[in-house]
Formats: C-alpha cells, sequence, structure tokens
C-alpha cells in the first residue's frame, strides 16, 4: 500500500514517486495551494496538492485533521528559505499526484498536538487518540528499545526466557491478591500473580541456573502516580551467584541500558547504602542522593532541654529528634513559605515544623531569629549549629516525635525542598540500599512482618536468628535510581530448617505453611542450590528514561486512579447466568 513512511523521506528520494500513508496532522489552504502534514508512527512530511491535479485538489479541498489518507506523488525539495531543520523530512516535500481517502475522521475530543492541559480521564477513555501523539509514540519507542535491549543483554549471558503461569495459588506477597473463581473446581480459586517468585525459585530447584521473564504482575492495592493493579516487571533468578556478583552484573545490564536507549553514561560503579544509613541521612530507604540535604540527629542535645516538643521524643527509644540545614534558606523561604511547609508535613503525621534562620553565626544565640530560640541555651545551639555546618543566611528546619514520623515528613520535606528550591545536583544517581532488616514489628497485630518477602535469606544461622529475630539483617538489596526504587531482590532460603524458622517468626504455623507452601518447602528438600535474583520495574525504568510523571504516561492502557480502565469501561458487572455458573451469590454491602 505504501513505498515509505511519512517521516523517513529525505533528499535520497529526490525525484522518486512514493507512496506514503497517514493521518492529516495539519491541513492549509495558501491561496489555492493546500498543504497537508501527513503523520504515522515515522514523523511528519509535507505534501503539496497543486489545484492543476485537478481529482486530487478535489478531495484535499474536503479533507480534514485525522482522516487518513494514502497519496501518491513526487519528492522535491521545499523552496528556498522554507526547510524545516528539526524534521529529518524538513528539506523535501512531495508533490501531491493522487489522494485515497482511506478513512474519514469526526473532530477529536481533544487536539492532538496542543499545549492545552488535556484530562487524564478523557485521555484514558480515548486513549487511541492521545497515543497518535508525537510525546507518547515516543514513549512507547523508548519501552520497546528498553525491552529489547534488556533482552538482548541476559540472552547474551545465557539466561533462559521461561513463562510461569498467570493463574496461580494465593499467596502472601505484601498486597491483595486478584482472585479468580474456577469453573471447573468448584468453590475454589485461583490468584494471579504478584511476581513469579516461587516458580522462578522452583526453576532454580530444577537446574535451569538463570532465568528471566518480561512478566505481568497484579496488585490489588491503592494507587499511586508509580502504582497500577497491573503492571510489567523484568524478573531475574540466578544459581551459583552471591549477592555482589548478582549486584555486579546487574549494574553493567543498567549501564549498558541507559547508554544504548537514552546515551546516558551512568557511574562506572554504583554506590552502596546500608538501610540503616539511608533511613539515619535521608529519613527513606529510597534516597534521591541528588539532592544535597541530609537529617543529622540532635536527640543528645535536646534531651535535658525544657522543650517537651523536643525533650521528649529525645528521651524516648522509638522517638528521634534531627535537624536539616537548608542552605540560604533564611533567605530563599519567607514566612509564608515555611507556613505551606508547616502543612505540608502535617500530612506526613509532623505535628508542627519548627525552625532557626541563622541571620549572623558570629553572634551566638542572639544572631538566630525563631520563636524556639528561648527554650533552650546557647551551648545547645551551638552543638546543632556545629553538627548541622550551619552559615550565615541558612535555614534550619527540625523534627521532632516518634521515629517513623519524622522520618517521614523530614524525608519528604527533604525531597520537596530539593525540588523546589533547584538543589538537584546531576542528572542521574543510582545506589544500592542493602543490609535490610529481616523483620518489621507490627504494634497492632503484635507480630512481625517480613521487610520483603519471607524467602529471603538472612545473614545469619538459625540459631541466631530465632535468638535476635529484630535484629536480623537479610541479604536483599535494592537498585534506586533518582529516589525511585526501580529494582528489588535477595539471595532466598534454600534450606527447609531455615524456610521453616522464617515462617515460624512472622507467624505462619506449621500446618498453615504446609497448606500454603508445601509445594516450595518439598521443592528445598531436593537439593536446592544456593540462589537469588531481584526484579526490575520496567514501568518505572521507562517512566524515568522518558522523563514522565506517572507510569500511566508510558503503558499503553493503563488504568486510572481508582484501578478502572475507562476505554473498556472496566471493571463491569457480568449477567447472573455467568454468577450462577461459578457458584456465586452477590451480597450488597450494607446500607446499600
Amino acid at each position: 500500500m505504501r513505498t515509505h513512511k511519512c517521516g523517513e523521506l529525505n533528499k535520497q528520494q529526490l525525484g522518486a514517486t512514493v507512496t506514503i500513508c497517514g493521518w492529516v496532522h495539519r491541513r492549509r489552504d495558501h491561496g489555492g495551494v493546500i498543504f497537508i502534514d501527513l503523520r504515522d508512527r515515522a514523523g511528519l512530511v509535507q505534501v503539496v496538492v497543486d489545484p492543476d491535479v485537478a481529482d486530487a485538489f478535489a478531495i484535499a479541498e474536503h479533507v480534514r485533521s485525522e482522516y487518513v489518507l494514502a497519496i501518491t506523488g513526487i519528492v522535491r525539495d521545499r523552496p528556498q528559505g522554507t526547510s524545516n531543520t528539526n524534521m529529518i523530512s524538513g528539506e523535501i516535500e512531495i508533490l501531491a499526484k493522487h489522494i485515497e481517502v482511506l478513512n474519514e475522521s469526526e473532530t477529536p475530543p481533544f487536539p492532538i498536538e496542543s499545549e492545552i492541559e488535556v484530562n487524564e480521564e478523557l485521555r484514558l477513555k480515548y486513549r487511541y487518540i492521545d497515543l497518535r501523539r508525537v510525546a507518547m509514540q515516543e514513549k512507547m519507542k523508548v519501552r520497546r528499545d528498553v525491552t529489547r535491549m534488556l533482552r538482548n543483554f541476559l540472552d547474551d549471558h545465557e539466561f533462559f526466557e521461561i513463562e510461569t503461569p498467570y493463574l496461580t495459588k494465593a499467596t502472601p506477597e505484601g498486597a491483595r491478591d486478584y482472585i479468580v473463581p474456577s469453573r471447573t473446581h468448584e468453590n475454589s480459586f485461583f490468584a494471579l500473580p504478584q511476581s513469579p517468585q516461587l516458580y522462578k525459585q522452583i526453576l532454580m530447584v530444577a537446574g535451569m541456573d538463570r532465568y528471566y521473564q518480561v512478566v505481568r504482575c497484579f496488585r490489588d492495592e491503592d494507587l499511586r502516580a508509580d502504582r497500577q493493579p497491573e503492571f510489567t516487571q523484568l524478573d531475574i533468578e540466578t544459581s551459583f551467584m552471591n549477592e555482589d556478583e548478582i549486584m555486579t552484573i546487574m549494574e553493567e545490564m543498567i549501564r549498558q541500558l541507559f547508554a544504548k536507549v537514552i546515551n546516558v553514561e551512568l557511574d562506572a560503579k554504583f554506590p552502596r547504602m546500608s538501610y540503616q544509613e539511608a533511613v539515619s541521612k535521608y529519613g527513606i530507604d529510597r534516597p534521591d542522593l541528588r539532592i544535597p540535604l541530609e537529617l543529622v540527629d540532635i536527640a543528645d542535645d535536646m534531651k535535658a532541654v525544657d522543650f517537651k516538643v523536643f525533650s521528649a521524643p529525645a528521651n524516648d527509644p522509638k522517638g528521634r529528634v534531627v535537624a536539616m540545614r537548608v542552605p540560604n534558606g533564611g533567605e530563599k523561604l519567607s514566612r509564608k513559605d515555611i507556613e505551606d511547609l508547616t502543612k505540608y508535613v502535617s500530612i506526613y503525621g509532623a505535628k508542627g515544623l519548627a525552625y532557626i534562620k541563622v541571620n549572623d553565626l558570629a553572634a551566638g544565640i542572639e544572631g538566630l531569629q525563631s520563636p524556639i530560640v528561648k527554650f533552650a541555651p546557647a551551648e545547645v545551639w551551638a552543638s546543632v549549629l556545629a553538627k548541622t555546618g550551619a552559615q550565615d543566611g541558612d535555614l534550619i528546619f527540625f523534627g521532632a516525635d516518634k521515629a517513623s514520623i519524622v522520618n517521614e515528613a523530614m524525608g519528604a520535606l527533604r525531597v520537596k525542598l530539593g525540588h523546589d528550591l533547584n538543589l538537584i545536583e546531576g542528572e542521574w544517581k543510582p545506589v544500592w540500599v542493602v543490609d535490610f532488616p529481616m523483620f518489621d514489628w507490627d504494634e497492632k497485630t503484635g507480630r512481625y512482618n517480613a521487610i520483603h518477602h519471607p524467602f529471603t535469606a538472612p545473614s545469619c544461622s538459625v540459631e541466631e536468628l530465632v535468638a535476635n529475630p529484630g535484629t536480623a539483617l537479610s541479604r536483599a538489596y535494592d537498585l534506586v535510581l533518582n529516589g525511585t526504587e526501580v529494582g528489588g531482590g535477595s539471595i532466598r532460603i534454600n534450606r527447609p530448617a531455615m524456610q521453616s524458622t522464617v515462617f515460624e517468626i512472622l507467624g505462619i504455623g506449621e500446618e498453615e505453611a504446609r497448606e500454603k507452601f508445601g509445594f516450595l518447602l518439598d521443592a528445598l528438600k531436593y537439593g536446592a542450590p544456593p540462589h537469588g535474583g531481584l526484579a526490575f520495574g520496567l514501568d518505572r525504568l521507562v517512566m524515568l528514561m522518558t522523563g514522565s510523571t506517572s507510569i500511566r504516561d508510558v503503558i499503553a492502557f493503563p488504568k486510572t486512579q481508582s484501578a478502572a480502565c475507562p476505554l473498556v469501561n472496566a471493571p463491569a458487572v457480568v449477567t447472573d447466568e455467568q454468577l450462577k455458573e461459578l457458584g456465586i451469590r452477590l451480597i450488597k454491602p450494607a446500607g446499600k
């Protein structure tokens, strides 16, 4: 039907007769000569329709935006001074000889290319229109290139691509499962996989040695900008490799990915940081290292002050008191800005946001401006200023509360200030976060939860784990890029005794463990090799690489914040006959 793509034509085709197909991007009538910019996935080309070609001109007079055309014409130079260097085809145009309307189009619900902000719900309802936009097609191209490069790298390193089931069994992975009723097994249900975790471990027991899969995963959880109920991850598992070896080969893969797809050279060696250091300095286990702001512990300075807001958490084993220096913050942030920031941290549970402006460091306490200065002696503030490295003109913010609240609120404040005040240093800052705790104690349930998942190996013996589960560290590792966790994994448990011990600590009894994970416990008995792996969030990687703010912009057909699809109106009701066949009866929620 076509001889060339629109965006591929250039001076090499001068004088040639070509046929192109695409959508009318723009139509302009210039005093008897009609110009049509025709668009396909490869780009745009300008078509000139002269009134001397009567049939083509008559059709061109009636075409409108987004009509689908096939145009045959002769490639020629554009007139002098009219070239467009921003386009591959910008030096040529096509003199139309024949135009065929392949399909008409109604006026689109929003402009294909425009600076006008379009409601996301509308974009998703008419996703086929939204995906015609050049920006969206570029993002889909990057996604294609990312997937292809990752596959090529892993193929070259002797990984097998193996598919695992979508219909599987519900297992605790930290989020709710999507449940699928079975018609052939009465009163029984499949679950859509949150990850292929157990299958890929069993593949290692099977001797597959190196496995990968570009796989869809499903989690029925609350959404945010970087989460979707169904998402794609690059899933990887290896045998006979320790964490250092796994991280080294994965680093090389990510470096090659960025170099080949977006021409970015990442660090030759990614730094490694313990979980404890990350939370201590940045309040979060996925720090954005481009932001130079750090949290400094000052609890020792505040234990004896009369100011209960600081002294109470300073003397509480579960409390934390920190200071964060903002260089030149006293000059950059107004009182109104500080009030807005106080409201911002309240979202994360902070009861307030204390601060000190450093007007004149040499003047001691007299050179400090803040309502809280009077609540502590000069030597306390001198120690705080020294620990933070404060200078004239700086602003120091304080956080004091339960450690979890301080970490979350001050960590979020750090990121906000970094962006708002343009403090970003460098474009890309990857870091491996390691030495995670094995477990987290849940006060509400009175039991331990796994920080990663219950199949992560601890870095200690069974006896040491039983004796001190609260302080045990795991052999887990997360790759963080610019404050976003793009990949996470661990060395897995490969011995039945250790796996049973972890289940017991998590409150999973022997009977429950046998019911839910009997197949894994059995597999571990038959010579399970040492193994480990990780999974990369493909959507998150592409989001970062394209400069997008949401993974919805790099997924062809994403769900909304409420986990719905406006395009096909899913989820939807099903017929009574279907429900009856599945043995399901619907019960209306109370009050409806």
